[in-house]
């Protein structure tokens, strides 16, 4: 069986992840761990399993809330896929760190991708990533790692290795929190969609900032435009990030 497991707020993380498992012609099965209702769910894999993992980079880390979920998987020898997308800074850690969670989980993982996708909170940096001749190359990535999948040639004999250093950087969050403005329609979606549960659902105009981990799905589920961040701190974000994101980055890809 093949399966995609992803974290993704905002859909970018999934959407690099159905390219690059859309080359397989049977079913492959979803597994959302953006899904706040599915946080303390544990899954099982066999070893003849498939398993594509992906997050978005924060920071330059696995978010620790996938982190702490994926950590309820048992891969029994399972192959693995380890996906990271990132807003056109950089990965540093990332990819390293969800390669040995999942090896952590009994994965053995024979291939990894990092791609490029627009930032979900700088939206003008990599704006509209993946386009079209990203989409053909993470398809091409697609293609490349299921030859090698099916090869099978010493492939659980091999160690992937990744970018990345050890211990991993230090990440201790953002403080940009979103929040509601006078527009909110108390529709309750934010509350029902945010994967940490940190907006109330009797009053969604509330976010609690100590549970908030930025993710900005709220913002961007939310079908008033109701939500947003303090200008002034986003302002002087993009300025802090301006030089390092302003440079169009490549995709990766990694294959034992």
């Amino acid at each position: 069986m093949r399966y995609m497991v992803s974290f993704s707020p905002t859909g970018s993380t999934k959407k690099v992840m159905e390219i690059l498992t859309g080359v397989w012609d049977q079913e492959v099965q979803e597994i959302d761990l953006t899904d706040y209702q599915n946080e303390k769910k544990e899954y099982e894999f066999r070893q003849e399993d498939l398993v594509y993992m992906g997050v978005p980079s924060y920071g330059g880390r696995v978010p620790a809330t996938a982190t702490e979920r994926l950590n309820r998987m048992k891969g029994n020898g399972a192959l693995a896929v380890v996906v990271v997308s990132f807003g056109n800074r950089a990965y540093e850690d990332t990819l390293l760190e969800l390669k040995q969670t999942a090896e952590n989980n009994g994965f053995h993982v024979v291939g990894a991708v990092a791609a490029v996708t627009e930032h979900n909170i700088m939206h003008q940096f990599a704006t509209g990533r993946p386009d079209e001749a990203d989409q053909k190359e993470l398809l091409e990535y697609g293609n490349k790692l299921k030859e090698r999948i099916l090869s099978d040639s010493g492939i659980r004999d091999m160690d992937l290795k990744l970018p990345g250093n050890e211990p991993y950087k230090d990440y201790h969050g953002i403080p940009l929190k979103p929040h509601a403005d006078k527009e909110c329609i108390k529709c309750g979606l934010c509350a029902k969609l945010c994967p940490v549960g940190a907006i109330s659902a009797e009053d969604p105009s509330l976010t609690d900032d100590k549970k908030c981990i930025s993710c900005m799905r709220c913002i961007s589920v939310c079908p008033e435009g109701a939500r947003g961040l303090n200008k002034l701190m986003l302002a002087g974000s993009v300025q802090m990030l301006k030089k390092a994101c302003s440079e169009p980055k490549k995709n990766e890809c990694y294959i034992l």
